[in-house]
């Protein structure tokens, strides 16, 4: 079994841990970063395992630093499908965009490769910068909707998610319950935009950004 083939396995099994358990932390313990207040600057790798500060990539300017839902998630692939289409405009807007995601770096090498992500990705994980940026994990209804989940349910969770999707790209992986975000930080390091997705599709408007990294810029 190669190196990228054991992590996947490894991957699988905390997904499955976490969705018999159900999620956990779905409530501020304390009042999270907002809009106006310095941002995080958490050290993560990059893909081929350089540490980055996160503060890298806001130096010259705004950042769009995007917190992506697991690999496997349909809601990640219509947001990449977006961001595709959307990435010449923030650029144009004079902002950088970076993403982060919940794998080590050797699957996020990848799935960055195999997927043609245009942007840089580091790795979180142990979900240390998602926590500190305040992102909960979602109620079932915010992640699975109206899908009847029930704690413990151990053979749906193989029969309809873990198994059938094995090797594929929506093969189920990391976290099934943490929420994505989107936040947009000015070159003073501070918060122009925190956008905290409500559930998974919650994503924030083209306009609402392009917004945000106008005031940031000012």
């Amino acid at each position: 079994m190669t190196d990228i083939a054991e992590l996947e396995v490894a991957a699988e099994e905390r997904w499955l841990a976490a969705w018999l358990t159900g999620p956990t932390r779905t409530r501020f313990e304390e009042l999270p970063p907002q809009a106006g207040d310095p941002a995080p600057d958490p050290l993560l790798p990059d893909i081929f395992g350089e540490p980055r500060r996160l503060s890298d990539f806001w130096t010259h300017g705004p950042v769009l630093v995007i917190f992506m839902r697991h690999f496997g998630c349909s809601c990640l692939q219509e947001r990449w499908e977006g961001l595709k289409i959307e990435l010449a405009d923030y650029t144009d807007a004079g902002a950088r965009v970076v993403a982060i995601c919940q794998a080590e770096p050797e699957r996020a090498r990848a799935v960055a490769q195999r997927r043609e992500y245009e942007v840089p990705l580091l790795c979180d994980a142990e979900l240390r910068a998602y926590k500190a940026f305040g992102l909960l994990e979602g109620l079932p209804s915010q992640i699975l909707h109206d899908f009847p989940w029930q704690p413990g349910d151990e053979e749906t969770a193989r029969t309809l998610f873990l198994e059938p999707r094995r090797g594929t790209e929506r093969a189920v992986v990391d976290s099934p319950w943490q929420l994505p975000g989107e936040f947009v930080i000015g070159s003073d390091g501070r918060i122009a935009l925190a956008h905290r997705y409500q559930y998974c599709e919650d994503f924030p408007p083209k306009t609402v950004l392009l917004g945000a990294i106008a005031a940031a810029e000012a």
